[in-house]
C-alpha cells in the first residue's frame, strides 16, 4: 500500500502537467478569421441633396389702417376666410388737438367770409335787377359768393374728417375708419385687440398691422442650399418635400427660383431657393411649417450595384476581392458609376452572382 500511494501521486502530477501543456497549446492556436461575402444586385440609385426651409404662402399681405386711432371693433379672427373688401376692423379716431383747433378756426373764418359774401351778393343782385349795374360787374360778386360757399363746405368736411375720419356731406361710401381686406384668402394672424392704439403708415412709420391675410391655396417651399450643390440644380427640377408636422408623407414641388447671390451662414455660403408646392385635398398645410426638400441631382434605374463597403482603394483606383475558392480571394479592378452614399453603380469588373469579400465584416470560425 505504501508503494501504491506514491505511484498515484506521480500519475496525478503527470496528468496535471499534460493537461496544462494541452491547455497552453490550445490557447496558442489562433482562431481562423473568415470574411463575409456579398453579391451584386439590381437597384435604382438616386443621388440627391437636401435643402432645409419652410412652407409659406406665396402672397401674404399685412392689413394696416389708413388713419391713426384706437381699435373700436374687430370683425375677423385667425383661420377665418375673407374676400376682397370684407370688413376687418373699425378704428375710432382720437383727433389731434392742434389739427382739430385749426380745423375749427377754418370753419369759423369760412362762415364769416360766406356771411359777408352773401351780403354783397344780395345787394348787387338787387342793383342788377334795377338796371343800375351791368351783368359783368355782378359776376365778380356772384363768383365770390360761390367760392365762399365752397370754402365753407370744404372747411366743415375737413373738420368732420378730423373728428370722425369721414365727411358725411360728400355722399361717398368711403370711410377711412373702416379697415377692409385688400385680397381674398385666410386670416393668419390678428396681432391687435379692441382698445389697442394703431398708427397709419407714413413716411416715418410703416404703420400698425391689424391682420395678416394670405392665399393658402398657393404655397411655396422656401429654403437654403449649400454652394457646393447649387451648381447642380436648375429651375424646373422636381423636389420631394417632407414636412416635419406631417409624418410619413411627401409632397411634390417644382423648383422655380435660385438666388443669384448667396449669403454667409455659419461660415458657409447658402443660396435661397423657392419651389411651388403641390397640395392635396386631404391635408391642410399651415404657414411656416418647417420642411426639408429632397432634390434629385441624378438617377440610374435598374442598374447593377454593390455596397460601397465592398470597395477598396489603391490610390485613385478602386478594386474588389472576388472569391475564387473557400475564403480564397482574387483582386479585381472595377469601374464605378453613380453612388448614393450607400450603394454604388458598377460599370465594369463585376458580374452577377459573384461573391465579393467584405473587408469590414469578419466571421470567426474553425480552420
Amino acid at each position: 500500500m505504501k508503494k501504491v500511494f506514491p505511484i498515484i501521486i506521480v500519475v496525478v502530477l503527470l496528468a496535471l502537467f499534460a493537461g496544462t501543456l494541452y491547455f497552453l497549446y490550445g490557447k496558442s492556436q489562433e482562431v481562423p478569421i473568415r470574411f463575409a461575402t456579398e453579391k451584386p444586385f439590381k437597384t435604382t440609385i438616386i443621388k440627391k441633396t437636401v435643402a432645409t426651409g419652410k412652407v409659406i404662402p406665396r402672397k401674404e399681405v399685412e392689413i394696416k389702417p389708413q388713419v391713426s386711432g384706437i381699435i373700436d371693433k374687430l370683425y375677423v379672427e385667425p383661420g377665418q376666410k375673407v374676400k376682397t373688401g370684407d370688413l376687418i376692423a373699425r378704428v375710432k379716431i382720437i383727433p389731434n388737438m392742434v389739427s382739430l383747433n385749426n380745423a375749427e378756426n377754418r370753419v369759423q373764418v369760412a362762415d364769416l367770409n360766406l356771411k359777408n359774401s352773401k351780403i354783397d351778393y344780395d345787394r348787387n343782385k338787387q342793383l342788377l335787377e334795377d338796371g343800375v349795374i351791368a351783368a359783368a360787374a355782378f359776376q365778380q360778386f356772384e363768383l365770390a359768393y360761390n367760392n365762399a360757399r365752397q370754402e365753407q363746405k370744404a372747411a366743415r368736411d375737413n373738420l368732420e374728417i378730423i373728428r370722425k375720419g369721414a365727411a358725411s356731406s360728400t355722399g361717398k361710401s368711403a370711410n377711412n375708419t373702416l379697415v377692409r381686406a385688400t385680397i381674398a384668402g385666410m386670416v393668419l394672424d390678428v396681432p391687435v385687440e379692441a382698445g389697442n392704439s394703431v398708427i397709419e403708415a407714413n413716411t416715418f412709420n410703416e404703420g400698425t398691422t391689424i391682420a395678416s391675410i394670405a392665399d393658402m391655396e398657393d404655397l411655396i417651399f422656401e429654403g437654403k442650399i449649400d454652394e457646393s450643390e447649387v451648381g447642380k440644380i436648375r429651375p424646373g427640377m422636381d423636389l420631394l418635400i417632407t414636412i416635419g408636422a406631417i409624418e410619413d408623407e411627401q409632397f411634390n414641388a417644382k423648383l422655380e427660383y435660385i438666388a443669384p447671390k448667396g449669403v454667409e451662414e455659419n461660415g458657409a455660403i447658402q443660396f435661397e431657393i423657392k419651389a411651388a408646392m403641390g397640395l392635396r385635398d386631404n391635408f391642410f398645410i399651415r404657414a411656416n411649417y418647417s420642411a426639408n426638400a429632397d432634390i434629385v441631382l441624378d438617377r440610374r434605374d435598374s442598374v447593377m450595384a454593390i455596397s460601397e463597403s465592398l470597395l477598396q482603394f489603391d490610390g485613385d483606383s478602386a478594386f474588389i476581392e472576388v472569391e475564387t475558392g473557400d475564403q480564397q480571394f482574387e483582386r479585381k479592378q472595377v469601374k464605378t458609376g453613380l453612388s448614393d452614399g450607400i450603394n454604388v453603380e458598377v460599370l465594369d469588373g463585376v458580374i452577377m452572382d459573384q461573391d465579393i469579400k467584405n473587408p469590414n465584416k469578419k466571421i470567426e470560425g474553425e480552420g
